[in-house]
């Protein structure tokens, strides 16, 4: 049979073909699972596949290694499945992925968010004035430094009476309304110095809420027992026009007015907003507006005027001044530091190996003390919202797997919880963060330890149980019954790493916020994500106001459900017909003073 002869066209249409992708694929920008150090790693993976953390533990050398400190931050990630080599290759890796020319162009201003095409610069919100931090050609430090100030002097005025309410009463009570970043955060700051003696001492038996759900049952919760007289809301939202925040807004607006009158709502409600013509038609003097800038993501914003302002409020500046500070020892340190002693960047080097190599999709958050209840939802969005992203910065969808589930409770409570699941279950890396000095220590008479010694015996304890587990070999010799034996093994050789602090403080606080911040960034930058923008919350919102008019036409006019699919247009005929009798008037059934 004569040999097919393949003609000269199909040839050149198909080198055609590929220097186009090619070309296309030069100018989307390669992705970083294209380069030798990415697939050096994944070689590496069946290196590690043959070890047990046991071993590794064993080689003190490698322990040391894996262990540094920086401003009385004591990290050790030995019990990572890693061996030095794995750090040699994913400091390459780093080195691969631009890390350090990423990191500059951060802190330099330049527009890295190039989908919003804007800086991202949240370290300027707690650089010191003596600072220089350029965006779009202007150093932004003194713009910060004069919100700041402004802050520092209202926060006076309120805290010791000069600023006081429509009837001349203090207000020693705020509720500060926003939702998603401009509530998670400074909800983490507010949960975690309200046990700490000089921020609770500053505090003075003020309240301070957060109202962030829409739901009125969250409204109800956060007036309850408060007399507006004494009470001042501060309203977050950079647009004013955030849907779940004005209506919050409007509803204590309501609530202020009715008992206090219209004109009460300038004493009684200040803004952290850019827009200043929504700010006075809702009824707030735009004097009492604070300002943040369009290079400050929601998940960052909590060292700007979104956390700051209710924060002073609450605590005095000088404290919030201190969480500041913490949080700006560590921008320097991740700005400077040489990788192999970064904290924030080995974190980050860390995750992506644990999720893009390992194939581990969670992380646990666990904090050893109950002052960091807050703490993980925070990092959840930061984390989530930040690198839950399919394609890369130019838009090429990732052939890997980027971003983490993260969850988490503090300790002991999620020992009695979810830590089944993560000793012999799924394999989930863990951080455990461990306090030294207790906010609140107690020692009780004849007790063998005392009550912060006893939660931390749980914090050294629990990580070497993930790694070394324990083996049928030594549940045999401990003669427990054959058919426990399977039930009672556990497999061991889970990765988790230890941040002990010295204590837990305001200035420790902003320390802990920005290391995750600044590992999440790591992260982003190794993947080639842009970790700064979050379109995947926006489609939601805009199939929310289709189903926001209908209820209005439903309810107002009586008409029926329509544009929605089947399964829809079942659910909302169902909830209209079973709330039938919801109020079609204007009603309030907040509760009396």
């Amino acid at each position: 049979m004569p040999r097919r002869i393949i003609s000269a066209k199909p040839k050149l249409r198909l080198i055609i073909i590929f220097f186009i992708i090619h070309l296309h694929h030069l100018q989307m920008g390669t992705l970083i699972s294209d380069t030798a150090s990415w697939k050096n790693l994944k070689d590496h993976v069946g290196e590690i596949d043959k070890t047990h953390l046991c071993d590794l533990m064993t080689d003190t050398d490698r322990c040391k290694s894996m262990m540094l400190e920086f401003d009385g931050i004591f990290l050790d990630y030995s019990r990572q499945r890693t061996t030095v080599d794995t750090m040699s290759k994913l400091l390459t890796l780093a080195k691969e992925a631009r890390l350090k020319q990423k990191i500059d162009s951060m802190f330099n201003g330049e527009h890295i968010n190039s989908t919003e095409n804007r800086s991202v610069l949240h370290v300027a919100l707690r650089a010191s004035k003596d600072t220089t931090i350029n965006g779009d050609g202007k150093n932004v430090v003194p713009d910060v430094w004069q919100v700041l100030d402004k802050i520092q002097e209202f926060s006076d005025k309120v805290r010791n009476g000069s600023w006081v309410g429509a009837t001349g009463k203090v207000l020693t009570n705020v509720i500060a309304i926003g939702i998603g970043g401009s509530f998670l955060g400074p909800l983490f700051v507010h949960t975690a110095l309200q046990t700490d003696p000089a921020a609770s001492k500053s505090a003075g038996g003020r309240q301070l809420r957060f109202l962030a759900n829409v739901d009125p049952v969250d409204v109800a919760r956060n007036i309850s027992g408060l007399n507006p007289e004494t009470t001042l809301v501060v309203v977050v939202s950079k647009t004013f026009t955030t849907a779940e925040t004005m209506l919050n807004a409007r509803t204590l607006r309501e609530w202020i007015s009715s008992a206090l009158g219209p004109q009460a709502v300038s004493k009684h409600m200040v803004a952290v907003s850019t827009n200043l013509k929504l700010v006075e038609k809702f009824g707030i003097d735009p004097n009492n507006a604070f300002a943040f800038w369009d290079w400050v993501g929601g998940r960052y914003s909590v060292c700007s005027a979104v956390g700051v302002l209710p924060l002073s409020l609450q605590y005095g500046f000088p404290v919030v001044e201190k969480f500041l500070e913490g949080a700006r020892s560590i921008d320097q340190h991740f700005h400077s530091a040489p990788f192999e002693n970064n904290i924030p960047v080995l974190l980050g080097l860390l995750s992506v190996w644990n999720v893009s190599f390992l194939g581990y999709p969670a992380r646990a958050i666990l904090p050893y003390t109950q002052a960091l209840e807050k703490l993980a939802p925070h990092i959840q969005q930061v984390s989530m919202e930040s690198n839950g992203k399919g394609v890369s910065i130019d838009g090429v969808r990732l052939p890997f797997e980027a971003g983490e589930i993260d969850f988490g409770e503090p300790g002991t409570n999620g020992q009695h919880s979810f830590y089944q699941l993560i000793h012999q279950g799924r394999v989930i890396p863990c951080d455990f963060i461990g306090i030294v000095k207790s906010q609140q220590p107690v020692y009780l008479r004849d007790e063998v330890v005392n009550n912060h010694d006893e939660l931390m015996s749980n914090f050294f304890a629990q990580p070497d149980a993930l790694a070394y587990g324990k083996t049928p070999e030594q549940l045999q010799s401990e003669n427990i019954a054959p058919h426990l034996v399977p039930h009672k093994t556990f497999t061991g050789n889970r990765p988790s790493l230890s941040l002990l602090l010295p204590s837990l403080d305001a200035y420790r606080i902003g320390q802990l916020l920005a290391i995750y911040e600044h590992r999440i960034a790591v992260e982003g930058f190794i993947w080639g994500i842009n970790s700064f923008d979050q379109w995947g919350v926006e489609l939601g919102k805009s199939l929310a106001s289709q189903v926001r008019r209908q209820l209005h036409a439903s309810r107002k006019k009586g008409e029926s459900v329509q544009g929605f699919n089947f399964s829809t247009t079942k659910l909302l005929t169902r909830y209209l017909e079973a709330s039938a009798d919801v109020p079609s008037e204007p009603t309030t059934l907040l509760p009396k003073i």
